[in-house]
């Protein structure tokens, strides 16, 4: 009778270590992104079933809540943040470094001022280089890109809005 409940102790301090290695990793994508992730992102990466991935979703959105950090769910993906109340003091911190160069950030400047824009004019304004920061701007979801004649019509995506935390409108075009 020892030798079972010993092996049943056993059982569940593996599943437990299991459900808290899941959710390390879990953890650590959403952390490390920095954008927000689908379902099957986060199988990819965590080779984790969806109804355990979402369950353990479902657990960091609990564990965070309250905290300077949040979970963030919207249309079925998720993103980890720094939760809005804390966005000015941390953006205060991070000015001065940026994951955009200095020229990728007024080539999105243009297209936040002036959109919706087409591609031809704003590679006359900023040159040829505006192609790579248009291709980078849209691999990431932050600007819309479609097909207008021989050119492509530019505009700010809801997700340029997401990642600046900015209300729609706010400030810009749109």
């Amino acid at each position: 009778m020892a030798e079972e409940d010993f092996s049943k102790e056993s059982i569940e301090e593996q599943d437990s270590a299991r459900e808290n290695e899941n959710l390390r990793k879990v953890e650590a994508a959403l952390f490390i992104s920095g954008r927000f992730l689908s379902l099957k992102e986060l199988m990819g990466l965590t080779d984790i079933n969806p109804i355990l991935l979402r369950k353990l979703l479902d657990d960091l959105i609990d564990r965070y809540s309250g905290s300077a950090i949040e979970i963030i769910k919207k249309d079925e993906m998720w993103k980890m943040d720094v939760s809005s109340e804390y966005t000015g003091m941390v953006n205060k911190l991070a000015t001065g470094t940026s994951e955009f160069s200095k020229a990728e950030q007024e080539t999105l400047a243009i297209i936040a001022y002036k959109q919706p824009m087409k591609q031809s004019v704003l590679v006359n304004i900023r040159g040829n280089k505006a192609y790579d920061h248009i291709k980078n701007f849209v691999s990431m979801g932050l600007v819309q890109k479609k097909k207008t004649g021989h050119t492509h019509e530019l505009t700010l995506s809801d997700e340029f809005y997401d990642y600046f935390h900015l209300k729609k409108g706010e400030g810009f075009k749109g």
